[in-house]
């Protein structure tokens, strides 16, 4: 049995912390370091709950995720448990 309930997914290529300051000088062409490497997995979450890692691939003129590994349950999905 299949369920029509929407869940929102997300890919995170990386995150960092800016001071405000930094924050409003932000302009076209700025450039922001993130926290992971490049080549490292990114990190996919369904209703902000990590359930995946895995490497961004291009398909067509489309990005796409290729899942390298599974880090929850569905279970952990169902009950709001992060895996991380």
């Amino acid at each position: 049995q299949t369920c029509a309930l929407p869940i929102y997914v997300e890919v995170v290529l990386g995150q960092t912390q800016l001071p405000l300051e930094e924050v409003l000088k932000i302009h076209k062409g700025t450039i922001i370091e993130l926290d992971k490497l490049a080549g490292e997995p990114v990190d996919l979450y369904a209703n902000e709950i990590l359930i995946a890692r895995g490497e961004v691939v291009v398909i067509d003129d489309s990005f796409g995720v290729k899942i390298l590994e599974i880090t929850g349950t569905n279970q952990d999905l169902i009950h709001g448990k992060s895996a991380s």
